[in-house]
């Protein structure tokens, strides 16, 4: 495993569209531990491949509970619910917060390291860091979300 260099600021790759995995291989495997070693170091909660590099879609989300650190190729939303307004910090934008609007529940489909598929549903916290990640791999940074306070209740 390796820490790889997280993009930050203008990096151009950070606004890139993301492929989908087709290949489920020691290589995805590389990144994905790659990946999960590069957000512990950076006291992360999530990291999206953009993020480092590499223009794929894959996510890892660790809220350091029982659950452990998850890898998920290929997610796609197939339910959204409720609404929440919370601060949100981006390890691509270091030093920076802002108000985010997002779905208070999420429903995710993704596949996991071997290519099965499976779905999570995430509320509160996870439900944002989905939604946060996912967004990376699209090419959207939470300031292109980024709500005023006096907009919190909107």
């Amino acid at each position: 495993m390796a820490i790889r260099i997280i993009r930050t600021d203008n990096d151009p790759i950070l606004r890139k569209l993301s492929k989908e995995v087709t290949v489920f291989d020691e290589k995805l495997q590389i990144l994905v531990d790659d990946m999960i070693e590069t957000m512990h170091h950076a006291d992360g909660v999530g990291l999206a491949a953009p993020q480092i590099g590499v223009l794929k879609r894959v996510i890892v989300i660790d809220l350091y509970d029982d659950e452990g650190p998850m890898a998920l190729i290929n997610p796609r939303f197939i339910d959204q619910s409720g609404l929440q307004i919370e601060e949100e910090g981006c390890l691509s934008l270091p030093g920076r917060h802002g108000m985010v609007k997002r779905p208070l529940s999420v429903t995710v489909q993704f596949e996991d390291i071997d290519g099965e598929t499976y779905e999570l549903t995430g509320e509160e916290l996870l439900a944002r860091v989905l939604c946060h990640e996912i967004d990376h791999l699209d090419g959207i940074l939470y300031i292109d979300k980024q709500v005023t306070v006096e907009n919190k209740e909107a």
